[in-house]
């Protein structure tokens, strides 16, 4: 726990864990083990002080009873869903993208592809798309005309910060200095880069739950990532959100999962074609 916490204030009891976390499961799909409990509360603390609580009852009684109480739990969930994420995080996945994935694309005359990144957290997942794109397209000039990605993510606070598309510069570090300079603009006094306009261009955010029963998204995509999401689901939650990720994928469209992720035992029409990588063949539930 930080050591600023108001005098007085009292740490979460077992019951107060149990009352959040179950709406979290419920509501999120997320499932919090009891050895979570420190972090829930060390994540929580900050809304605690900001709204002059100084015990979670009091914080509880607010989130969950107050007529007013929509804008706060949409604060509790931005607090605690974790959002971990890379430029051309997994590698491997954008080499498929643009070496297998495009390439087809352009055989079967499919000139305008549409990306779906889903649980896009602070937007590095599908900055790095629109940069692959970019890239094949210089490469390849008229074989594919246009392109779309759409961002979703549950937290707001992470979608703010991809919508601004401004980042440390230690989170290009590790980059290549030609797409440095290519897609970032530096400020160097605030060790800063911004994604530049031609790759931002091409994104749009919105938020998400993959609990609602209708995505409700209002276009159908070639690709859609959803990596490293789904490993805070059961199995049960994790093969209904992919059959309804299905409702909005083209036949012949392919998925990216995480790589500590697996479809093994489900009943879906998709086949493996790499690793974390799968291709829908048959009409969706």
């Amino acid at each position: 726990m930080p050591n600023n916490e108001p005098q007085g204030f009292k740490e979460i009891s077992d019951k107060e864990f149990k009352i959040i976390s179950d709406y979290i499961e419920k509501n999120i799909g997320i499932k919090i083990s009891p050895s979570k409990k420190v972090m829930i509360q060390s994540r929580l603390f900050h809304r605690l002080k900001k709204l002059n609580f100084t015990d979670y009852k009091q914080y509880i009684d607010y989130v969950f009873n107050s007529e007013n109480s929509d804008d706060e739990l949409v604060m509790m969930i931005n607090a605690i869903t974790t959002n971990k994420t890379d430029f051309f995080r997994e590698t491997d996945h954008f080499r498929f993208l643009e070496q297998v994935v495009l390439p087809e694309f352009v055989s079967r005359h499919k000139n305008n592809v549409k990306i779906w990144s889903a649980g896009c957290s602070s937007g590095e997942e599908p900055y790095t798309i629109s940069m692959v794109m970019e890239e094949f397209c210089s490469k390849n000039p008229g074989k594919i005309t246009g392109y779309k990605i759409t961002g979703t993510d549950i937290s707001t606070k992470v979608l703010d910060k991809a919508c601004h598309a401004v980042y440390s510069l230690e989170s290009v570090a590790h980059l290549d200095l030609g797409l440095k300079k290519k897609y970032f603009m530096k400020n160097t006094e605030k060790k800063l880069v911004m994604v530049k306009e031609n790759i931002r261009s091409h994104v749009n955010f919105k938020r998400l739950n993959f609990m609602d029963g209708d995505f409700s998204m209002s276009e159908v995509y070639d690709v859609i990532f959803c990596r490293n999401v789904l490993i805070y689901f059961n199995k049960e939650t994790q093969e209904n959100v992919i059959r309804k990720f299905l409702r909005y994928l083209t036949p012949d469209g392919y998925l990216f999962l995480g790589h500590s992720e697996t479809i093994l035992s489900m009943n879906l029409p998709l086949k493996s074609c790499a690793p974390a990588v799968y291709k829908r063949v048959l009409k969706a539930d």
